[in-house]
């Protein structure tokens, strides 16, 4: 089923206030208006930040996808309502991205009235369809054929009253990433829900507990200090210096996951699958790590099976070991781990910004840290998760998210757009997939008074061919892989490795 072709024309002020399609108000109109739709006054209009700007990049158009499952069937004019009460109250979703012409392609954010019908998407469907979750996954996939068209504000909700194996009916956020980064976006959705228990309270959101050190002596304590201070500098300067290898000539192995040349440009295939996050907290509990160490080691061992069946289509299968197995010797395989570097303003700031204005961090405010996976395979499930936890833990001692924030901003700052989308796009070509872990609500919630099953977001127009997302939800742990066919054309049995991965690992515990 075809989707609304986006354009990717830019146009001027002038052409797209006479043009635009979901406003109906003059430049004359526009300068009087104080407050458009609760958002920018016309004195407060602002150019695009130099991060928002780089997601215009050609090699950078990048789009957030969020699904959500449904429990009932969706109605269209109730979300309507509500997304003028919610969501048309936040600046960025009533405001056009402008070029104002220079040769730099500056853009600017200009309020205008929004016409819903433009931006949410009910199509017709056959409620007895043949195979629906198929054509679920064919129409989410079709949208990464096309864009947003820049004549109005640069997001869609797609209305899909068609039951699947998980949900009675499926909600789909398109939005372009240059509105905020993906904690921001998530953060600012769920603060559009309500507890289904409780009509009126927004989601609660667990909140990372720092352990602190406890050291027996004043001693110790300052001797555990310095050395501290020590590793981090150290691992600081050793994670920069990769950093900039990586940006320089440091490539990942060309393995069957790695995407060829352009693949920022080439269609997305989305696919989830939901697992038990009871089952990732018994591992957690029993190891005394964290849940991210438990997907990471998850990933880890999905993968190199995965991997190790690729390399051996047309060889007989006798079973993998450590010592014998169809994996080439030294895989160099990373990711680039999302960080937030924001102080967390949590759910409840992100509802008051939709009404007022408050403190809370908008935009785009991602570190990233180069993740890399260990590709073998192991006798013991248990040791992925204790490698994972090494890692992770080294990562976590080192200021390499806050620094590749800081080195971009300072790119964009001293070279231009143009330097820095060169340099982000080296970072994500010489590496080989993307990765992320969002924690989402601990109780069931409504989506404007619909009970949502699911969470599942992800992102594509980026130069990755193999995207991985996390996404937990009450007991739930959802499982969001965006691919490149032509390098993953069996996404589905990789999603099959990653859930049999968490059962051995479980198995492993309990035994």
């Amino acid at each position: 089923m075809d989707v609304a072709e986006g354009l990717r024309s830019r146009k001027t002020l002038k052409a797209i206030v006479t043009e635009r399609s979901c406003s109906n108000i003059t430049t004359t109109e526009m300068k009087q208006q104080k407050v458009v739709n609760g958002g920018l006054t016309e004195e407060e209009e602002e150019p695009l930040s130099p991060s928002a700007r780089l997601f215009h990049e050609p090699h950078f158009n990048c789009y957030i996808i969020a699904i959500m499952g449904s429990k009932t069937k969706i109605n269209s004019d109730v979300v309507k309502a509500g997304l003028v009460n919610t969501l048309l109250k936040h600046p960025r979703f009533c405001s056009l991205q402008v070029e104002v012409g220079t040769k730099d392609g500056e853009m600017k954010w200009v309020p205008t009235k929004v016409n819903l019908e433009n931006h949410v998407i009910v199509p017709d469907l056959d409620p007895n369809m043949d195979s629906p979750d198929q054509f679920v996954e064919d129409y989410i996939s079709n949208l990464s054929r096309t864009k947003i068209d820049l004549s109005k504000p640069l997001w869609e909700l797609h209305l899909l009253n068609v039951k699947t194996a998980e949900a009675e009916a499926l909600g789909v956020f398109r939005i372009h990433h240059s509105l905020g980064d993906g904690t921001s976006l998530m953060s600012l959705l769920l603060a559009c829900t309500r507890q289904t228990a409780n009509p009126e309270a927004l989601p609660t959101i667990p909140v990372t507990k720092r352990s602190g050190s406890k050291n027996s002596g004043r001693f110790w304590g300052i001797f555990a200090a310095i050395w501290g201070f020590f590793w981090l500098v150290w691992n600081t300067l050793v994670d920069i210096v990769m950093f900039f290898a990586t940006t320089m000539f440091l490539k990942d192995t060309e393995t069957p996951l790695k995407g060829a040349p352009g693949v920022e440009f080439a269609p997305k295939r989305f696919v989830h699958r939901t697992v038990s996050l009871d089952d990732i907290k018994l591992v957690k509990n029993a190891m005394n790590t964290t849940i991210n160490d438990v997907v990471l080691g998850v990933t880890t061992a999905g993968l190199s099976h995965y991997m190790n069946r690729r390399y051996g289509e047309g060889k007989k299968d006798e079973g993998a070991t450590e010592k014998k197995n169809n994996l080439p010797k030294n895989i160099r395989l990373r990711s680039t781990l999302l960080v937030n570097i924001r102080p967390s303003g949590g759910i409840q700031a992100l509802a008051d910004m939709m009404d007022e204005k408050t403190d809370a961090k908008w935009g785009n405010l991602l570190g990233y840290v180069l993740f890399p996976f260990t590709i073998s395979i192991r006798d013991n499930p248990l040791d992925y998760v204790r490698e994972a936890k090494a890692l992770i833990d080294r990562k976590k001692n080192s200021y390499e998210a806050l620094y590749t924030y800081f080195i971009s901003e300072i790119v964009l700052k001293l070279f231009g757009i143009k330097a820095a989308a060169v340099v982000s796009h080296k970072i994500l070509t010489h590496t080989t997939m993307s990765f992320s872990n969002v924690v989402g609500p601990l109780e069931e919630i409504g989506f404007y008074g619909h009970p949502m099953a699911f969470l599942a977001p992800t992102v594509y127009g980026h130069p990755h061919a193999f995207t991985i997302n996390y996404q937990s939800y009450v007991n739930k742990m959802t499982i969001v892989l965006a691919v490149d066919e032509n390098a993953v054309p069996d996404p589905h049995q990789l999603c099959d490795d990653l859930e049999e991965s968490l059962k051995l690992i479980k198995d492993a515990i309990v035994k």
